[in-house]
């Protein structure tokens, strides 16, 4: 637990006042209690989390239950309105910024989106349903995605159209 929180630390510029962060060491902690014996033990815990849990809620507007699965370098870059499902999954090297949604499509289907590795998420996205965002892509502001995106992609608009991501320009060498 401690050399994630440390990670998490660092993705966050190593400012301990970043929103992002204390959302990340509740997350932790929600995840570590499940490995403490003995069981009576673990149900405190527990009480301790929930409670921590629901003040960073009404405190930052991030809901990011300690269910979800996240990789390495996750950075909530603002905060505010962003609430993810405990069913979604994200790779390393993930941002995710104010106003985002990550959830079901139809509450019939508990399947959120499975996300790769360096995925930006831009202000105010929704990405929703049984879906595979794959490494290297981008969505848009605003985007509403609810289809599969390949790897290094963009997505953009409401629904989301995926476009190719351009190769960055390099500069003539003299």
């Amino acid at each position: 637990m401690f050399e994630n929180v440390r990670a998490d630390l660092r993705a966050h510029g190593s400012n301990w006042g970043a929103q992002g962060f204390w959302v990340l060491l509740v997350y932790r902690f929600g995840r570590w209690r499940y490995g403490v014996r003995p069981a009576l033990l673990r149900k405190l815990l527990s009480l301790i989390y929930k409670v921590l849990f629901k003040f960073v809620q009404i405190i930052t507007g991030v809901e990011l239950p300690c269910e979800v699965v996240i990789g390495r370098n996750f950075v909530i870059d603002h905060f505010g309105g962003i609430v993810i499902s405990g069913y979604a999954r994200f790779g390393d090297d993930c941002r995710i910024r104010n106003g985002v949604v990550v959830g079901l499509k139809n509450v019939n289907e508990p399947i959120a989106p499975v996300f790769g590795n360096n995925v930006d998420i831009g202000t105010g996205a929704k990405v929703l349903g049984s879906i595979r965002i794959g490494n290297d892509v981008i969505i848009g502001a605003n985007a509403v995605v609810l289809v599969d995106v390949p790897d290094n992609s963009l997505a953009v608009g409401v629904p989301a159209i995926i476009k190719a991501r351009q190769p960055a320009a390099t500069e003539p060498v003299e």
